[in-house]
């Protein structure tokens, strides 16, 4: 497959398991989101101060809620229109927006933090979304990114696509979306291209495992201090 061909794929993949990936957050049956993963995001965007938050690739909303929650306010946006109906039943602010229609300014809205929690698996999207950022962010905004850690997945260590797989998750979900493995070394020259500028690198550890359950990058436009 092209490029394109696994971004659309990627999309298809969520549309067909809204209700199973819904029920594996709000039933808490990801251990490493529990354990590690989802505290280490939420703190690292409140340690950040931010007054507005936008939630990129949102899914059903708990970031969003947990955020809202600690008085910071908070939109969710996500391609997938179920995802975010999900989302919205449970209160708060969401709106059905495509990474190409973030990458072409179609949200104008500057805010002080946007957050990408798990929701960068592409290839050109995501860097499209990269370039968008500067422009949505404020005077001293910050794009926070969390995804998995590329020294300990497995992967073979250099960029490629790479089939996803739903191992561990419930029966019910199907055709997991293949995803972009991206060296360390990749990300940093991904986000000078794209105007950013790596101010934090945090490694959320697994107790369990002695070994990182994550990667988070806090970014600011370049030139920021």
């Amino acid at each position: 497959m092209n490029d394109k061909a696994y971004e659309d794929a990627i999309v298809k993949s969520w549309y067909k398991n809204v209700d199973a990936w819904t029920n594996a957050v709000r039933d808490a049956q990801i251990s490493s989101r529990v354990t590690v993963t989802d505290a280490a995001i939420v703190n690292a965007v409140v340690a950040r101060s931010p007054a507005s938050v936008l939630d990129l690739g949102c899914g059903e909303g708990w970031l969003a809620r947990a955020l809202t929650d600690l008085g910071l306010s908070t939109v969710g946006l996500d391609v997938v229109p179920d995802l975010i109906a999900k989302a919205s039943a449970r209160g708060g602010k969401f709106k059905v927006l495509s990474y190409q229609e973030f990458a072409a300014g179609k949200w104008s809205q500057q805010v002080d933090c946007v957050v990408c929690n798990f929701s960068l698996l592409g290839k050109e999207l995501v860097g499209g979304v990269l370039r968008a950022m500067p422009a949505v962010m404020g005077a001293s905004g910050h794009c926070i990114i969390q995804t998995l850690h590329p020294a300990y997945v497995g992967e073979p260590y250099c960029d490629g696509w790479r089939q996803g797989s739903w191992a561990g998750f419930s029966s019910d979900f199907v055709e997991p979306p293949p995803w972009y493995f991206r060296t360390l070394s990749s990300w940093l020259s991904l986000f000078a291209d794209c105007g950013l500028h790596l101010k934090e690198f945090i490694e959320p550890l697994n107790t369990d495992t002695g070994q990182p359950a994550s990667l988070i990058f806090v970014l600011a436009s370049a030139g920021k201090a």
